[in-house]
């Protein structure tokens, strides 16, 4: 329940108030944003129309493609559109939804990160037991705890959000609402709070890229025992998988495990992981892998055949 709060509105800075800036932010991230929608829209649809994607690996694939097309249209459009006005301004009822949504498929995409690392553990170390751990409906259940388990993790920035009092000033200095900002100008001893969000966030985005890289450890050091062309084909994936990993945990930490003391480089790094990574996740998954690239093929072979 909101507190003593007067301020039924925010005003965001943006990246720049300069209009010839905000003018190449729109054009720069208005492609960005494009090229993430094409690149993960194209996955999706290659995914769901290929038998030979039919793998866990492709399944939990489509899943992280889901969840960048969303995780960055929670941001990239309201962001765009801000450029074009003099003063961007967000209502406090709009603000929690975009903390809600950021935090949701921002959580979504570091679980499907991990089920896409115990994949290739199950398929490189017990390949023998694969189909019997990987299974379908396995992969169903796992896929369904992932976005049980982001919406409350989402559900718990919210009430985080609706605890502090807000009575001016409502300018925030970022393009978009999240809870570090929100700190800063909340009428209260934000302490206890900062506490909550860095165990909270800070917690699931280091305990997880912690787990992530020993685990991607362990899967490299098992190649070891592998055919020449096998080790070839699994640390061509895990390569993918562990520079995806890195581009989208490292920013993410350096954010959310600190006291809310935002610095000038936070809106550049937040650029990053909000419009960078999802834009080169299809490119880094297309690009290093062969059975995409084929199925996309295909795809676009079958559809110029059915245009003539």
């Amino acid at each position: 329940m909101q507190l003593n709060n007067t301020v039924t509105e925010f005003i965001l800075l943006g990246l720049t108030q300069d209009p010839l800036w905000k003018k190449t932010i729109f054009i720069l991230f208005l492609v960005f944003y494009l090229g993430t929608l094409c690149g993960n829209l194209l996955i999706i649809t290659t995914i769901k129309t290929s038998q030979a994607l039919a793998s866990p690996m492709y399944f939990f694939l489509f899943y992280l493609s889901l969840s960048d097309t969303c995780f960055s249209t929670s941001i990239a459009p309201r962001m765009i559109v801000d450029t074009l006005v003099k003063q961007a301004t967000i209502t406090f009822t709009e603000c929690l939804i975009q903390v809600f949504t950021f935090h949701f498929f921002g959580c979504l995409e570091i679980f499907i990160l991990i089920l896409m690392a115990v994949d290739r553990y199950v398929a490189i170390c017990k390949p023998l037991h694969y189909m019997t751990f990987m299974n379908s409906r396995v992969c169903g259940v796992l896929v369904a705890v992932a976005w049980v388990g982001s919406c409350v993790h989402s559900l718990v920035q919210i009430l985080l959000a609706l605890s502090l009092p807000f009575c001016g000033p409502n300018v925030i200095d970022h393009y978009f609402c999240d809870l570090e900002p929100l700190l800063e100008l909340a009428c209260a001893d934000t302490y206890v709070i900062n506490l909550l969000l860095v165990s909270n966030s800070g917690a699931i985005c280091t305990v997880s890229f912690v787990l992530l890289m020993v685990s991607y450890v362990v899967i490299l050091h098992s190649l070891r025992n592998h055919s020449a062309e096998g080790r070839r084909k699994a640390l061509s994936t895990c390569i993918s998988h562990i520079t995806v990993v890195i581009l989208f945990f490292v920013p993410c930490i350096f954010i959310y495990t600190r006291p809310a003391t935002t610095f000038p480089v936070d809106k550049m790094i937040a650029v990053f992981y909000t419009i960078g990574t999802p834009f080169l996740n299809p490119l880094i998954y297309t690009l290093r892998n062969a059975e995409v690239k084929n199925a996309m093929s295909r795809l676009w072979s079958k559809k110029l055949t059915s245009d003539d």
